[in-house]
């Protein structure tokens, strides 16, 4: 059985992964990323993939879970910034 804790981990790693999606959406719909600031993607990638080693470093799936998500998804953000300047 998942502890309550475990809960809280998955249940966070969601919300703060699927509010990253309408940006995601949205700039893959118009391909505008005039808002978007690469040296902010690139450093908060870096921090996301930091934070995906030390999730399996934990064996933590919540951690796991939402920052590869995550890290996929800015690293899209970052493709797209740099095709579409």
């Amino acid at each position: 059985m998942i502890d309550f804790f475990e809960i809280i981990g998955l249940l966070a790693a969601f919300i703060t992964t699927a509010s990253f999606l309408p940006q995601v959406f949205k700039t893959y719909k118009t391909k505008d990323t005039s808002g978007l600031s690469l040296t902010m993607y690139i450093a908060f990638f870096i921090g996301i993939v930091l934070w995906l080693i030390y999730g399996i470093h934990l064996n933590s799936l919540p951690m796991i879970l939402a920052n590869a998500i995550t890290a996929m998804l800015s690293l899209f953000l970052i493709i797209m910034k740099l095709k579409h300047k």
